[in-house]
């Protein structure tokens, strides 16, 4: 009977769902979440308000792989069905206002992820792109707007974060329970939980709310350059988007092996690990561009959303856009145009093959994200700054907590003036190419862009011809890139020929034209020795591995003298010094012969699970280059394989595929089934199997 019904409510339901919230509005959520943690399950007791609009016969909750009990509509037991990625309701609502009610389970296989254990436990959530209802009965369709209200059991110790205000604390038997509260509606893929170990620090912007700024305890010192200009970045958005933020509090929490750099989940944003860095850190990787990109989402994206995927640019163009625009206020108009220019540069080589063009739900996401931003830069200088902002700001205000399409804000444009938005729309949505020479013009409207295509119309050139500009150009104040890209010209070049130029980008002392020296320049006089050697002290931990590596290639028979230097560098949050100087160490014939040993072990203990994947896989790296046939290294490579992050995963795989044709390494990986878990057994055996 009850395959019946399923098969029946399914084609009942097939065509109406994707208009469902024009029949049934579902206006409240209050949830309160437990968990298993050993078995990875969530536990959940829900309970929805929803208006029934006109007659339907089936209402569908997007849930996946769920257990229900109790599923209850105003009180009385409901006709459900538990499908596998949906509850369907079909008997017990009626015309007007409803109550639903019900307890769930679920083991997610995405979405809801479980990193590390005991105090280094922390659960995160990632709801864009693989859906919120995978841990929460909820609503995959952006045009379903909630107030998400969620209450959350944990154990005591421990920092539970979700999307609104915290109401208040509270025990609930050995558990200590978190109710956290929304005020407006937002689309379920904007739903969020963090938990874990965290400390905080809490700011105000200028117009009120509270900034709240998560670390883990270890990373304190890390806290300033991480969390840079956050508070200035907020304060330049309301005052430049012209509308105040609209959920009260704003929030942002790193996370362990989080899938991509960061997400702008109402309320709270949740990042990357890896951009937690210290002052050096700053210097090469900075959370600054993924920091404006996931606060513009608040208004573009969670205050307004895009009706469909075909709409996508508006979130994903404006927030890359804004983000420029915030750096643009934090480095100056320089740095915002040599970003347009890189920018552009990528657009125009993806064209030659990239064939949809933005308005497809079909897009790349470079199209999404660069190609949206290029849009609205030429949009913005087509009807003027100061129209633009008078457009977005009504655009904003006329559909908050609603969707939108591109005709909605083309519209406003077209309200403050007569800009031809047909034919922007023609050139610039529609058109899968790059608009290459209009974009070269708004491009040259800045000095330092214009000096920046002088000097690459020389790259071609002989050097003689071209040395005088590269002379006057080094010894000037011009903005750095165009000292990067001489450096960059003259790679080929003999050092004797271009001895001057490259000792005077040494003087600069600025530490991307030094790490451009670094890259550039391989063959190293003894008379450069000294200077290249001094690479090793700059405030770069790009520029650094960069020098240890080459002094040790050029200079074998002193490598032991680099190596003392280095020995106490660690790097990013990868240990990208560190593992290499401990692959140095380790193959470095006759030096520290009586640590070899323990080197090599603590290479293999970064490769294991207790570490996130970015050291596994940088410590992987460097086993496999070794090239000893070792066990240890296999089992963790095979592990990698079912790891939750995708690239970590695939990084495993093509590892074991190349490892595999090389001599004895099948029977190697054979041998180490049975240290495996199923899952990992299963993959390695397909693997095999290939």
């Amino acid at each position: 009977m009850k395959n019946y019904i399923t098969v029946t409510i399914l084609l009942l339901s097939l065509s109406g769902f994707a208009q469902q919230y024009k029949k049934a509005d579902f206006k409240t959520l209050n949830a309160y979440i437990t968990f298993d943690v050993p078995h990875k399950k969530i536990m959940g007791k829900v309970k929805y308000t929803f208006d029934l609009l006109e007659k339907t016969d089936t209402i569908t909750i997007d849930a996946h792989d769920m257990d229900y009990t109790n599923v209850t509509i105003n009180g009385k037991k409901a006709g459900f069905v538990d499908a596998p990625h949906a509850l369907k309701l079909y008997k017990g609502y009626k015309k007007g206002k409803n109550i639903l009610e019900f307890d769930y389970t679920a083991q997610p296989k995405q979405t809801l992820y479980f990193v590390g254990e005991g105090n280094g436990l922390q659960i995160w959530t990632q709801g864009q792109g693989k859906y919120t209802s995978h841990w929460l009965p909820s609503f995959d369709d952006m045009n379903e707007k909630v107030v998400f209200n969620l209450s959350v059991g944990f154990q005591e110790g421990f920092e539970v974060l979700a999307n609104g205000e915290l109401k208040d604390k509270s025990a609930v038997g050995n558990l200590q329970k978190w109710n956290y509260e929304m005020q407006n509606p937002m689309s379920s893929y904007l739903l969020m939980m963090a938990i874990g170990r965290f400390e905080k620090q809490q700011q105000m912007s200028a117009s009120g709310t509270p900034l709240e700024f998560y670390y883990r305890p270890e990373d304190r010192d890390k806290f300033e350059p991480t969390y840079r200009y956050s508070k200035q970045i907020f304060d330049f958005f309301e005052k430049e988007i012209g509308v105040k933020y609209a959920w009260g509090i704003y929030r942002q929490i790193p996370v362990l092996d989080f899938l991509y750099a960061g997400m702008e989940n109402t309320t709270s944003t949740i990042f990357s690990q890896d951009y937690v860095v210290d002052n050096i850190g700053f210097n090469d990787r900075t959370y600054i561009n993924v920091n404006a990109h996931e606060l513009a989402h608040q208004w573009f994206g969670d205050l307004i959303t895009a009706k469909s995927g075909e709409h996508h640019w508006l979130q994903e163009g404006f927030a890359t856009y804004y983000a420029l625009l915030a750096e643009q206020e934090l480095y100056g108009e320089d740095h915002f145009y040599y970003e347009l220019y890189q920018m552009a540069e990528r657009l125009q080589q993806a064209s030659q093959t990239d064939t949809v063009p933005i308005l497809n739900e079909k897009a790349s996401a470079l199209s999404y994200y660069q190609k949206g931003a290029w849009a609205l830069h030429v949009l913005r200088e087509g009807v003027g700054h100061d129209v633009f902002r008078k457009a977005v700001k009504t655009y904003l205000e006329k559909y908050a907590f609603n969707n939108v399409s591109t005709d909605d804000f083309l519209a406003e444009i077209n309200k403050v003036s007569d800009y031809d938005t047909e034919s922007f729309k023609k050139r610039w949505l529609e058109n899968p190419k790059f608009e290459v020479g209009e974009a070269i013009d708004l491009l040259k409207k800045n000095k330092f862009i214009q000096q920046y295509f002088a000097i690459g119309s020389l790259q071609n050139q002989p050097f003689e011809e071209g040395k005088e500009m590269y002379t006057e150009v080094m010894n000037s104040d011009a903005f750095w890139p165009l000292k990067e890209e001489i450096l960059f010209q003259l790679a080929e070049v003999p050092f004797e020929d271009k001895d001057d130029i490259v000792r005077t980008a040494m003087k600069t002392g600025n530490i991307k034209i030094r790490q451009a020296v670094a890259r550039t320049v391989v063959t190293i006089p003894d008379e450069f020795f000294e200077e290249y050697k001094s690479l090793m002290q700059d405030g770069s931990y790009v520029t650094r591995e960069i020098a240890l590596n080459v002094l040790s290639m050029r200079f074998p028979d002193r490598i032991g003298e680099f190596l003392d230097v280095s020995d106490t560098w660690v790097g990013f949050n990868d240990k990208n010094l560190r593992i290499l100087w401990l692959t140095l160490a380790y193959t470095t014939k006759d030096y520290r012969t009586d640590k070899k040993e323990q080197y090599y072990a603590e290479l293999q203990d970064y490769a294991s699970p207790k570490y996130e994947s970015s050291i596994r896989q940088n410590a992987l790296s460097n086993l496999i280059f070794i090239g000893k046939q070792d066990d240890i290294v296999l089992i963790n490579l095979a592990r990698a394989t079912k790891h939750h992050k995708w690239q970590f995963a695939k990084f495993g795989r093509d590892n074991i595929r190349k490892l595999l044709k090389e001599e004895g390494y099948r029977e190697a990986f054979t041998n180490i089934m049975p240290e495996l878990k199923e899952n990992e057994r299963q993959r390695l055996e397909l693997l095999l199997a290939e």
